[in-house]
C-alpha cells in the first residue's frame, strides 16, 4: 500500500452473502480529481483479482498505477471533470480485510478460517466507502476483468445507482476454460508442501505453488499470436538452463513474472478471490441477464473486448451487449483489434482509451 492509500474502517458487523460474518472490516481506497459540491461526478472503478487501489499516480504517490494511461487530467477518464474512486477488493491483501488479515478473535491471520467470499461481497463492501464519502448516485461504474463481475454485482444490489456502466474484457460468468485454469492455479497453491492447510509463514512461503499459479495466469492473459511475434523460438540467457526447461525466451518471461508475483500477494487471498470469480453468475440472477439489466440499469453502457482474449472470450462481451440492447439500453459495443489477449485493457491504451473517453463525454 502506497502513501496515497486511504483506509475506511467499518466498525459494525458485516454480513457476507453466503452467511458468514465479519465483526468489522477495513477497506483501502484511493481517489483522483475533486468531488463536486453536488457529489454527482464520481466514477467508481473496480479492479481485477490482484491489483490494489493504486490505479494511477498522484501527488501523494507518484508511482505509476495499474491504469496509469487511463486516469488523469485530459486522459480518457478525465480527472479535470470526474472524481475517480478505486476501492481495494474485500478479500484482497492490499489494504482491505481478507484472509491475510488478523482475525480479532484469535490474534492470528484468518487464512482458511476466513468466511466464504463472493463477488457480491466485494461490491457490497465497496458501497461502504461510497456511502462514507456521501455519494448517493454515481456518474459511472467501470469494471475491467474481475471488476466487470463486481460491476454487475453492484447494479444487482444497488439498482439504478449509476448513470453509466462500462464492462471491459469481462462477462456475466466464467467459462469452463477459465474455471479450469483457475482450478489448476488453486491446486498448485494448496498442494505446495509449504502451504500446510494455510499455516504457512513468511519464512516458509508456498513459493513453488504461487510461481506455477502465476505462470498459468500469464499463459491465459496473453495470446499465442502475440507470443509468436514477441518470442518466437529464441533462446534465453537470463536464467541458468535446466534439464527440462529454461531454454527458451518465453520460459524466462514466465519465470521473471512469477518471481515478481511471489511475496506480493497472499496465497489465501488469491484462493478466495479466484474461487469467488468462478462461483459468480449474473446470467442466472433474476431469471437471466436481460432481467437484471431491465431491473437495475437504464443508463449509457459501454462493452469492450478483444478477439484474442482467451480468459473472457469476445462472445461473452457480445452477450452482455446483446442483453443490454434487448432491454433498450443505450449501449456501445466494440470488438477491439488487439493481439494482447486478456491483458490488452492493461497495455493497449491506444485501443481502449478512445471509446472510454467517448463514452464519458
Amino acid at each position: 500500500m502506497g502513501p496515497a492509500t486511504n483506509y475506511y474502517v467499518h466498525r459494525h458487523t458485516f454480513g457476507l452473502y453466503r452467511g458468514g460474518r465479519l465483526s468489522s472490516l477495513q477497506l483501502g481506497w484511493e481517489s483522483w480529481g475533486t468531488l463536486n459540491a453536488e457529489r454527482s461526478n464520481a466514477v467508481l472503478l473496480f479492479t481485477g483479482l490482484s491489483p490494489g487501489a493504486h490505479a494511477a499516480s498522484s501527488e501523494r504517490d507518484p508511482d505509476p498505477g495499474w491504469w496509469e494511461d487511463m486516469i488523469g487530467p485530459g486522459k480518457p477518464i478525465d480527472t479535470d471533470r470526474y472524481f475517480v474512486l478505486c476501492v481495494n477488493s474485500l478479500g484482497s491483501c492490499k489494504g482491505s480485510t481478507g484472509p491475510a488479515s488478523i482475525n480479532p478473535e484469535t490474534g492470528r491471520p484468518w487464512r482458511l478460517r476466513f468466511p466464504e467470499l463472493t463477488i457480491d461481497d466485494v461490491a457490497r463492501a465497496a458501497r461502504l466507502v461510497v456511502d462514507h464519502l456521501g455519494i448517493d448516485h454515481l456518474a459511472a461504474v467501470v469494471g475491467p476483468s474481475m471488476g466487470g463481475l463486481t460491476a454487475l454485482a453492484w447494479i444487482k444490489h444497488f439498482p439504478n445507482s449509476t448513470d453509466r456502466l462500462a464492462l471491459i474484457s469481462t462477462a456475466c460468468s466464467a467459462t469452463p476454460f477459465a474455471i479450469a485454469i483457475r482450478s489448476l492455479q488453486r491446486e498448485a497453491i494448496v498442494t505446495d508442501r509449504n502451504f500446510r492447510e494455510g499455516h504457512y509463514t513468511e519464512d516458509d512461503w508456498p513459493e513453488v505453488g504461487m510461481r506455477i499459479a502465476r505462470k498459468l495466469g500469464m499463459i491465459s492473459y496473453r495470446s499465442a499470436s502475440e507470443w509468436q511475434d514477441r518470442f518466437g523460438r529464441r533462446h534465453q540467457d537470463y536464467f541458468p538452463a535446466t534439464q527440462f526447461g529454461m531454454r527458451f525466451e518465453v520460459e524466462s518471461y514466465l519465470e521473471s513474472h512469477a518471481r515478481k508475483f511471489v511475496g506480493s500477494f497472499d496465497p489465501c487471498c488469491y484462493l478466495y478471490l479466484s474461487r469467488a470469480m468462478d462461483l459468480f453468475d449474473a446470467c442466472d440472477t433474476d431469471h437471466g441477464l436481460r432481467a437484471l439489466f431491465k431491473r437495475s440499469f437504464t443508463g449509457k453502457a459501454l462493452v469492450l473486448g478483444v478477439e484474442s482474449d482467451l480468459l473472457f472470450p469476445l462472445w461473452q462481451q457480445q452477450d452482455l451487449a446483446a442483453a443490454l440492447e434487448a432491454e433498450e439500453a443505450d449501449v456501445a459495443f466494440q470488438a477491439l483489434p488487439s493481439a494482447k489477449g486478456h491483458d490488452a485493457f492493461l497495455v493497449d491504451f491506444d485501443q481502449f482509451g478512445p471509446p472510454i473517453a467517448t463514452w464519458l463525454e
